[in-house]
């Protein structure tokens, strides 16, 4: 018996899947969220999510005082916490109206841009790790390693550091800091980065992975807010260091990279080349140092130093009034700055001050009421404004693919949360 032929209108009937990339995924870091809408293996719309670490640090500020709040700087954006403390003092200073020394900007500089090559080796290698590239991994954080060894001698701690303060810094760098960072600079840009560069610029899957993936036009990026080395990307040669010198960067010389395409590859350029320009500006930072002081000569400002507070007194010296080494002179100074009504108290006013962070522009909105706390605080974190534009880099594009885009926006969700 012969089977009855098929209707020609039996159609093979499909529709569209909803499929949830994180929080958990690898590629997701336990804390973003994406919803993506797929026809078949193919990106029809993606929802990006946040909210998943409940940080508040706007209105946090509101309730503590302005040095207090440089430690919820750090937990902001924790591969770069360097940045957002200076970038966060500098508001303050602002509103202040004071300008800290000149070894203090200088200081602050090569730090911030010690800061942005921690920053950039933690996105490659998680990047690299999404895409496939153990290997570069691994390189990537033997070099952020030494940064922490760095970064420790000066503050006393590896991840947040809280190392500036308002009106300066909490403490001068130790002598060994500018050996240290010679060292670590010609190993990061005679060995290292040679050979992460050697791994992935010219590999065959690498290139494949990124290239032509996730491109962003000039004026898309601009009107999507885009910042850093992801405008750069895009070809936009724009950098607040360079269009809006802050701390003394009007002395130092260095490059603004731009990329051509604006896909995923070119955002790995860029971002390697800011990494040869950073080491660029510390050198210099490094050759021309200034002597003196890093604080304001303020002691209404300035918090005494923890020698002055902590040390027991040593009896068999003399009483110094000017260094009150472990006296309960030094002890005093410390609480009345940290005290409601002393220490430091900025004019009713508001201030907006921007810095060029490692992933975009970070600026800081204050506005005071004349007391020692900001009245209110508002934070223009690059990653919330970068993560926006995830839908529209996306769309059409292959599922696998999201996770290559999603690595070069290199997205902090310490930023995210309001």
């Amino acid at each position: 018996m012969r089977a009855p032929a098929r209707a020609k209108t039996d159609v093979v009937a499909s529709e569209t899947m909803v499929l949830n990339i994180g929080p958990q995924h690898p590629a997701t870091h336990g804390t973003l969220h994406l919803e993506v809408e797929l026809d078949g293996e193919q990106v029809v719309r993606c929802t990006p999510h946040l909210g998943y670490l409940h940080t508040g640090f706007e209105k946090l500020g509101e309730s503590m005082l302005y040095n207090q709040f440089i430690v919820v700087t750090d937990r902001m954006n924790y591969l770069s916490p360097l940045s957002n403390n200076f970038a966060y003092v500098l508001a303050v200073e602002k509103l202040l109206g004071v300008e800290v020394p000149k070894r203090g900007q200088y200081i602050r500089v090569a730090l911030a841009e010690m800061a942005r090559i921690a920053d950039h080796m933690v996105w490659l290698g998680t990047h690299a790790l999404d895409i496939g590239a153990f290997t570069a991994f691994l390189y990537a954080f033997q070099q952020r390693e030494k940064f922490y060894d760095i970064i420790e001698a000066c503050s006393g701690a590896r991840l947040t550091v809280s190392y500036t303060r308002v009106g300066g810094m909490a403490q001068d760098v130790p002598d060994t800091f500018v050996p240290m960072v010679r060292g670590f600079l010609e190993g990061f840009l005679n060995e290292a980065l040679p050979e992460i560069e050697g791994l992935l610029s010219k590999n065959r899957i690498w290139i494949d992975r990124t290239k032509g993936i996730g491109v962003i036009d000039a004026q898309t990026a601009l009107d999507g807010g885009l910042t850093g080395p992801c405008l750069r990307g895009s070809g936009v040669e724009f950098d607040i260091r360079k269009a809006e010198p802050y701390s003394s960067y009007e002395d130092f010389d260095f490059d603004i990279p731009v990329g051509v395409r604006g896909d995923t590859y070119d955002r790995y350029l860029v971002r390697m080349e800011e990494l040869r320009q950073s080491c660029r500006i510390i050198q210099q930072a490094l050759d021309n140092m200034p002597d003196g002081p890093v604080n304001v000569p303020d002691h209404k400002m300035i918090l005494p130093g923890k020698e002055h507070v902590y040390k027991a007194p040593d009896h068999t010296q003399p009483y110094d009034p000017v260094h009150p080494y472990g006296s309960i002179e030094g002890l005093i100074h410390h609480f009345k700055v940290t005290m409601r009504g002393h220490g430091v108290e900025p004019p009713e006013g508001e201030v907006y001050c921007a810095t060029e962070s490692p992933n975009g522009e970070l600026g800081f909105y204050l506005v005071s009421d004349g007391s020692g706390y900001p009245y209110r605080v508002r934070v223009r974190a690059p990653s919330f404004m970068n993560y926006q534009n995830l839908p529209r880099m996306v769309q059409g594009l292959m599922v696998s693919d999201v996770v290559a885009v999603l690595g070069s926006l290199n997205v902090i969700a310490g930023e995210l949360d309001r």
